[in-house]
């Protein structure tokens, strides 16, 4: 009868084991479709125990769930770098349309290019003309169209860069979210699975990570007790143990900087932030819209300087001095002209104030004009003139664009590749746990058949040997 208790008791554990292996299945099988949930296999454990009386050996099933954590933390760290290019391609996408327009009114600034070169046209028709008092008036129409060309840039760029100071904010509230979530997960897998893989609940742990990735540079270190501290990749303190960091906002320079509250006092972080959304942002506000905004102001500053000085040199309409045709910012200079594109104004209130003539000249001479025109052709900014500053800027802008594309193009692909390979690993493949399940049930259906036979037997054995069924 020992015999027979043995082989019932390893029938019930294989029942048990099997049913087991069919459970860590199913829940595959319910999770295949959940955002972050790592396939769980079933692990057969064979446990031999010696006594009194021999040996009997034991089944036990549990379900190890197949992750690679190396291979996890490239699927984020490929993941923040793909963000933050999203995010700068589309602040510099949004940069190009400024720029993009080539006719209109004064007030679009992508007409800039047509307004420098309406200014010029309309010079070059007054030394044909230059007592003409319609003639003079156009010349004054076209320099407050490239004024407010200039105006209309510097004010898009500005709001965009306001735009970008809301979702720094925005970004950083989505942040401090999920670092809140991860500490509290840390907290929950120490006390439930210090020591080995926490299943579920370190599904959901990555899971957040994973979604952190798309808003912020990060670092992982793997801690005692099945811990995770989680750094900006300028080291700014975000998650440790079971304790997050909150990021904050605040205004500095005119401008919403992201600083960390993890020493217990603020410490502006801006500057050591990248990846992920918020790194992204970071470079197009601090990085690309000011070197936009510092080209418009060399140009602004270049032209109304060089026309003023131009027609300070000559006579105007009334056969007075000529005087400023442009007004620019206090202070700003050659070497500093920050807040030109968006302070230039038109000093002339009418059109007798351009000086055509030169000094040695009647009313009627054009010399000065001919002068004016000829800036046209002079080095304005960075030793090209108007026309060939302004076109290589569009064109650098071009390029930066391009190139952000075809970055972001690249780490799409890497992304989705690190993302197959993850999935092959952890992702649930329904055709595999189909083929699991059947394997399994038959293994039931035969632990069954032995639980039948032992209990046959035993039934007979107890009877010595009569046909009959025991109550």
């Amino acid at each position: 009868m020992g015999t027979l208790g043995a082989a019932l008791a390893a029938a019930q554990g294989a029942l048990t084991a099997d049913q087991a292996a069919i459970d860590i299945t199913a829940n595959n099988t319910a999770n295949a479709n959940t955002p972050g949930y790592t396939r769980q296999s079933a692990e057969f454990t064979d446990t031999v125990t010696l006594g009194a009386n021999g040996s009997t050996s034991s089944v036990t099933v549990t379900g190890q769930s197949q992750r690679d954590r190396v291979l996890q933390m490239r699927v984020d760290t490929q993941y923040q770098q793909q963000q933050a290019t999203a995010a700068r391609m589309g602040a510099l996408e949004q940069l190009q349309q400024v720029f993009a327009g080539t006719s209109g009114s004064g007030s679009e600034s992508g007409a800039i290019g047509t307004a420098l070169n309406g200014m010029f046209s309309a010079l070059t028709a007054l030394t044909a003309n230059p007592t003409d008092g319609p003639t003079r008036e156009g010349v004054l129409a076209a320099a407050q169209e490239l004024a407010a060309s200039l105006n209309g840039a510097a004010g898009q760029i500005e709001q965009q860069s306001t735009q970008l100071d809301g979702q720094v904010a925005q970004t950083v509230g989505q942040v401090n979210a999920l670092t809140s979530q991860i500490a509290q997960l840390n907290q929950q897998i120490q006390k439930a699975d210090p020591t080995t893989d926490a299943g579920a609940l370190e599904d959901q742990r990555q899971q957040a990570i994973y979604q952190l990735s798309q808003y912020v540079g990060l670092t992982q270190i793997r801690t005692e007790n099945n811990g995770v501290t989680l750094e900006t990749t300028g080291g700014a303190v975000l998650v440790s143990e079971g304790t997050s960091y909150a990021l904050a906002t605040g205004e500095a320079d005119g401008k919403t900087d992201v600083f960390s509250t993890a020493t217990g006092e603020a410490e502006d972080v801006t500057a050591g932030t990248s990846g992920g959304v918020l790194g992204g942002l970071i470079a197009a506000r601090d990085t690309d819209l000011p070197q936009a905004m510092s080209q418009m102001d060399a140009l602004a500053y270049g032209v109304a300087s060089q026309m003023n000085a131009v027609n300070a040199a000559g006579v105007d309409g009334n056969g007075n001095a000529g005087g400023a045709i442009f007004t620019l910012p206090t202070g700003a200079t050659a070497a500093d002209p920050a807040g030109s594109a968006a302070g230039i104004t038109v000093a002339l209130t009418d059109g007798s104030g351009i000086a055509a003539a030169s000094a040695t000249e009647g009313a009627g001479g054009n010399a000065n004009a001919q002068a004016l025109a000829a800036v046209a052709n002079a080095d304005v900014a960075g030793g090209q003139t108007a026309t060939e500053f302004y076109a290589s800027f569009v064109a650098a802008l071009g390029t930066e664009v391009t190139a952000a594309t075809t970055a972001n193009t690249a780490q799409t692909a890497a992304l989705t590749a690190l993302q197959s390979q993850n999935a092959a690993l952890s992702g649930v493949s329904l055709n595999e746990e189909a083929a699991n399940l059947t394997e399994y049930e038959r293994a039931y259906q035969a632990a069954s058949q032995m639980f039948n036979i032992v209990d046959t037997v035993m039934a007979s054995a107890l009877n010595l040997g009569v046909q009959s069924s025991v109550p």
